[in-house]
């Protein structure tokens, strides 16, 4: 099964210093054919204007991975975690029994970013940040596993979910196949360029979720940047 959410069809907030388009029903005035994946439960294509961001709030038992897409995101929490992320890179809070955390975008320039939520395989645990730089030359032309709780994944970001999140950079023409077990969900959105994925056509911003399928085969149709969600 492939269900195509095309960009056009997904909900959209703009608060001024902050436009959103939700892949998942966050409001009951959204998609209601846009519902969770499994344990994959929010992804958000968030730009978020300089000087401006999220103050201090709290999250529990939620596995929240940034994949930043230009600009860079500052990071505080309660928890002793500080940092700065860049665009290409990835940064992961596992909320655990309980964190509070602000993101700001302090540069001159737009934050651009998907943040995707995931429930955890399990309750509590002590609340954690993390952020990697990841080789942009090492993402192109292979999936690059960014965040994983699955065996395996021993090099990726650490999340305490049944789950991966993985990136591509593809040049026009290039293909890369990636297997699934019986039981993986599949949510993709191309950052930029055009895809076709198993076939369907898909433009920059729209999503796909993919179920009962035994590969995902992603083709560039151009240059393309892709972020894929795996669940278990």
């Amino acid at each position: 099964m492939i269900q195509h959410r095309r960009k056009v069809d997904l909900d959209t907030q703009d608060l001024g210093w902050l436009k959103a388009r939700y892949h998942f029903i966050v409001r009951p005035s959204g998609n209601a054919e846009h519902q969770p994946l499994g344990s994959l439960i929010v992804w958000n294509d968030d730009e978020v204007a300089p000087g401006a961001g999220f103050p201090m709030h709290p999250h529990r038992d939620v596995e929240i991975i940034s994949y930043i897409r230009e600009g860079a995101v500052t990071h505080g929490d309660d928890a002793g975690g500080q940092g700065r992320t860049t665009a290409g890179d990835v940064q992961v809070i596992s909320a655990g029994s309980g964190i509070r955390h602000a993101e700001f975008n302090r540069d001159a320039t737009p934050l651009k970013l998907f943040q995707i939520w995931i429930r955890p395989n399990q309750r509590g645990g002590p609340p954690r940040w993390q952020s990697r730089p990841f080789p942009k030359s090492h993402s192109f032309g292979r999936l690059v596993t960014l965040a994983s709780g699955l065996p395996g994944d021993d090099d990726a970001l650490a999340i305490r979910a049944d789950a991966r999140v993985m990136g591509v950079m593809l040049k026009a023409g290039e293909a890369v196949t990636h297997p699934l077990a019986a039981v993986s969900q599949v949510y993709l959105v191309p950052a930029r360029g055009s895809l076709l994925v198993n076939g369907e056509f898909v433009g920059t911003g729209d999503g796909i979720a993919l179920r009962e399928s035994p590969r995902v085969l992603i083709e560039a149709a151009e240059d393309a940047e892709v972020v894929v969600v795996e669940v278990q």
